[in-house]
């Protein structure tokens, strides 16, 4: 490892650290209440991911590019972190960014409430905060059905 991947690492996990603490005064779900009110009147893409799940390896670049692709038209993800060691979904991020919101749901309390079943798990919701559509597992040859669900939301103000 060279010493600049030493460093990097190091300030990472120190950045992750401050960070996680400053986290902990406000509940996973509080954050995810206050994300979801911040973005009412918006259509929102709700992703459950962790670290060890394969498919959320290859959904990451799609959410990336989704984000991108309809932030103007009122769209944007969340995505909620059920790894009960932050410092996993730390260097997931590393090696897979988010140009998006991450939660963290360590103690897996959101994840409950939702009755989340796999990794990944996502959820469509509308403009009006309702759940429209639910997905277990991330499957690229259904991406076009991931996009007209979205798009479909976007058209319907």
């Amino acid at each position: 490892m060279s010493k600049f991947t030493l460093l990097f690492t190091l300030i990472i996990t120190l950045f992750i650290s401050a960070y996680s603490q400053a986290f902990d005064s406000v509940s996973s779900r509080q954050a995810l209440e206050q994300s979801l009110a911040k973005h009412k009147g918006k259509v929102v893409y709700l992703d459950f991911w962790a670290s060890w799940c394969v498919p959320c390896k290859r959904s990451f670049p799609w959410m990336n590019d989704i984000q991108s692709k309809y932030k103007d038209k009122g769209f944007t993800v969340i995505s909620v972190n059920l790894d009960a060691d932050k410092q996993l979904a730390a260097k997931f991020l590393l090696a897979n960014p988010a140009s998006f919101e991450v939660i963290y749901d360590p103690k897996g309390k959101i994840a409950k409430h939702f009755k989340i079943q796999g990794m990944p798990s996502s959820m469509l919701i509308g403009r009006d905060g309702k759940i429209k559509s639910r997905h277990t597992g991330f499957f690229t040859k259904k991406i076009p059905q991931y996009n007209q669900e979205i798009e479909a939301l976007l058209v319907n103000k």
